[in-house]
């Protein structure tokens, strides 16, 4: 077949082998890949998703997020740190009270083009 290529340490054989090189070429590096799988895998808890979708709306403290998912202070402390270790979300302290909020507007995007997408 003409353009057929084979890849090294690959078994299958492709007939567009020019496009093949070039889409190759577009991917993202292994570690970036590995890094976006990472950071979709803390979405794939739905308990995250809510507080994420609750820190839409306003900054809150911890005991608000727990009050609103009727949730333990422990378990939303637990999904809090995930999310900041993320980069997902951020806080401040105003005395004794620590507010959390998203990180940025990616996150928001993030969100709303999920919804958009299972919307659809």
């Amino acid at each position: 077949m003409t353009g057929e290529a084979q890849i090294p340490n690959c078994a299958f054989l492709h007939a567009h082998g020019e496009l093949v090189e070039r889409l190759r070429g577009q991917l993202p590096s292994e570690d970036a890949l590995i890094d976006l799988s990472e950071l979709f895998k803390i979405f794939g808890d739905s308990t995250r998703v809510k507080i994420l979708y609750a820190l839409l709306g306003d900054e809150l403290c911890v005991c608000d997020i727990a009050s609103l998912l009727c949730m333990t202070v422990s378990a939303i402390s637990h999904q809090l740190r995930i999310l900041r270790s993320a980069k997902l979300v951020v806080f401040r302290r105003e005395g004794k009270t620590v507010f959390y909020s998203l990180a940025d507007d990616h996150v928001r995007t993030i969100l709303g083009m999920g919804m958009e997408h299972i919307l659809e």
